[in-house]
Protein backbone atom coordinates (compact mmCIF):
# COMPACT_ATOMS: atom_id res chain seq x y z
CA UNK A 1 0.00 0.00 0.00
CA UNK A 2 3.00 2.06 0.75
CA UNK A 3 3.02 2.26 -3.55
CA UNK A 4 0.00 3.17 -3.64
CA UNK A 5 0.30 6.50 -1.46
CA UNK A 6 3.18 7.29 -2.64
CA UNK A 7 1.53 7.27 -6.30
CA UNK A 8 -1.46 9.45 -5.32
CA UNK A 9 1.21 11.99 -3.25
CA UNK A 10 3.09 12.43 -6.68
CA UNK A 11 -0.51 12.51 -8.91
CA UNK A 12 -1.87 14.97 -6.99
CA UNK A 13 1.11 16.99 -6.73
CA UNK A 14 1.43 17.07 -10.20
CA UNK A 15 -2.18 17.83 -10.51
CA UNK A 16 -2.16 14.43 -12.37
CA UNK A 17 -6.00 13.25 -12.73
CA UNK A 18 -5.68 10.35 -15.43
CA UNK A 19 -2.75 9.13 -12.64
CA UNK A 20 -5.17 9.46 -9.65
CA UNK A 21 -8.12 7.44 -11.61
CA UNK A 22 -5.47 4.56 -12.19
CA UNK A 23 -5.69 4.54 -8.17
CA UNK A 24 -9.14 4.35 -7.11
CA UNK A 25 -11.72 1.65 -7.09
CA UNK A 26 -14.91 1.81 -9.38
CA UNK A 27 -16.74 2.39 -6.37
CA UNK A 28 -14.33 4.95 -4.19
CA UNK A 29 -16.28 6.60 -1.68
CA UNK A 30 -14.48 9.88 -0.68
CA UNK A 31 -15.73 11.63 3.12
CA UNK A 32 -15.40 15.29 3.08
CA UNK A 33 -15.48 17.71 5.67
CA UNK A 34 -18.34 19.72 3.13
CA UNK A 35 -20.77 17.23 2.97
CA UNK A 36 -22.53 14.88 5.41
CA UNK A 37 -22.52 11.94 3.01
CA UNK A 38 -19.95 11.02 0.66
CA UNK A 39 -19.16 11.46 -2.57
CA UNK A 40 -19.33 8.12 -4.20
CA UNK A 41 -18.01 6.85 -7.38
CA UNK A 42 -14.67 7.26 -9.57
CA UNK A 43 -16.71 9.87 -11.85
CA UNK A 44 -17.63 11.75 -9.02
CA UNK A 45 -14.70 11.96 -6.74
CA UNK A 46 -12.35 12.51 -9.80
CA UNK A 47 -14.36 15.39 -10.60
CA UNK A 48 -14.34 16.69 -7.14
CA UNK A 49 -10.32 16.41 -7.06
CA UNK A 50 -10.74 18.80 -10.50
CA UNK A 51 -12.09 21.04 -8.29
CA UNK A 52 -9.73 20.52 -5.44
CA UNK A 53 -6.67 20.91 -7.25
CA UNK A 54 -8.01 24.24 -8.70
CA UNK A 55 -9.17 25.62 -5.29
CA UNK A 56 -5.90 24.92 -2.94
CA UNK A 57 -3.46 27.10 -3.43
CA UNK A 58 0.27 26.11 -1.71
CA UNK A 59 -1.04 23.08 -1.70
CA UNK A 60 1.67 20.15 0.08
CA UNK A 61 1.70 17.25 1.75
CA UNK A 62 3.81 17.67 5.27
CA UNK A 63 3.77 13.93 6.45
CA UNK A 64 2.75 10.27 6.26
CA UNK A 65 1.46 7.78 8.65
CA UNK A 66 0.87 3.88 7.81
CA UNK A 67 -1.28 1.19 9.71
CA UNK A 68 -4.96 0.04 9.64
CA UNK A 69 -8.28 1.96 10.12
CA UNK A 70 -11.83 1.12 10.37
CA UNK A 71 -13.44 1.84 7.18
CA UNK A 72 -16.72 4.10 6.92
CA UNK A 73 -19.83 3.37 8.68
CA UNK A 74 -18.23 0.52 10.92
CA UNK A 75 -16.63 -1.78 7.99
CA UNK A 76 -13.50 -4.07 8.68
CA UNK A 77 -10.01 -2.64 9.26
CA UNK A 78 -7.97 -1.88 5.68
CA UNK A 79 -4.55 -0.90 5.34
CA UNK A 80 -4.45 2.55 5.49
CA UNK A 81 -2.16 5.74 4.79
CA UNK A 82 -2.68 9.19 6.47
CA UNK A 83 -1.11 12.28 4.25
CA UNK A 84 -0.54 15.53 6.36
CA UNK A 85 -1.12 18.29 4.11
CA UNK A 86 -1.16 22.54 4.39
CA UNK A 87 -2.54 24.43 2.38
CA UNK A 88 -4.90 28.44 1.32
CA UNK A 89 -7.89 28.74 0.49
CA UNK A 90 -9.25 31.93 -0.33
CA UNK A 91 -6.45 33.35 1.69
CA UNK A 92 -7.25 30.72 4.43
CA UNK A 93 -4.72 28.53 5.99
CA UNK A 94 -5.64 25.10 5.90
CA UNK A 95 -4.34 21.78 8.07
CA UNK A 96 -5.29 18.56 7.09
CA UNK A 97 -5.21 14.95 6.61
CA UNK A 98 -5.79 12.92 3.81
CA UNK A 99 -6.80 9.41 5.20
CA UNK A 100 -6.58 6.94 1.96
CA UNK A 101 -7.98 3.28 3.00
CA UNK A 102 -6.76 0.54 0.24
CA UNK A 103 -8.87 -2.58 -1.35
CA UNK A 104 -6.96 -6.05 -1.08
CA UNK A 105 -5.45 -4.74 -4.68
CA UNK A 106 -3.93 -2.16 -3.12
CA UNK A 107 -6.26 0.43 -5.25
CA UNK A 108 -7.77 3.73 -2.78
CA UNK A 109 -11.36 2.51 -1.89
CA UNK A 110 -11.97 4.87 0.86
CA UNK A 111 -11.02 8.18 1.47
CA UNK A 112 -11.78 10.49 4.24
CA UNK A 113 -10.52 14.24 4.28
CA UNK A 114 -10.01 16.17 7.71
CA UNK A 115 -9.35 20.16 8.24
CA UNK A 116 -8.84 22.58 10.45
CA UNK A 117 -9.45 25.12 11.62
CA UNK A 118 -13.81 26.03 10.96
CA UNK A 119 -13.05 29.14 9.05
CA UNK A 120 -10.94 27.03 6.87
CA UNK A 121 -13.39 24.64 6.86
CA UNK A 122 -15.97 27.11 6.02
CA UNK A 123 -13.64 28.68 2.96
CA UNK A 124 -13.03 24.90 1.62
CA UNK A 125 -16.58 24.42 1.66
CA UNK A 126 -18.08 27.04 0.22
CA UNK A 127 -15.01 27.10 -2.62
CA UNK A 128 -15.23 23.31 -3.42
CA UNK A 129 -19.39 23.39 -3.65
CA UNK A 130 -19.70 26.34 -5.58
CA UNK A 131 -16.74 24.81 -8.07
CA UNK A 132 -18.89 21.39 -8.22
CA UNK A 133 -22.22 23.14 -9.16
CA UNK A 134 -20.02 25.32 -12.30
CA UNK A 135 -19.10 21.73 -13.16
CA UNK A 136 -22.83 20.41 -13.05
CA UNK A 137 -21.28 17.48 -10.55
CA UNK A 138 -23.63 18.74 -8.06
CA UNK A 139 -27.32 21.47 -8.07
CA UNK A 140 -26.39 24.73 -7.70
CA UNK A 141 -26.37 26.72 -3.94
CA UNK A 142 -29.61 28.19 -4.69
CA UNK A 143 -31.38 25.45 -6.14
CA UNK A 144 -31.48 26.16 -9.65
Amino acid sequence: MEQTADRFRAAVEKGDLAALEELFTEDIRLWSPVKFTPFEGRPMVLGLFGVLLRTFEDFRYTGRFEGTAEAGNGGPDAPSAILVFRATVNGRQIHGIDLLQFDDDGRVKEFTVMVRPQSAVHALGEAVLAGLAAEGLVPPPDGR
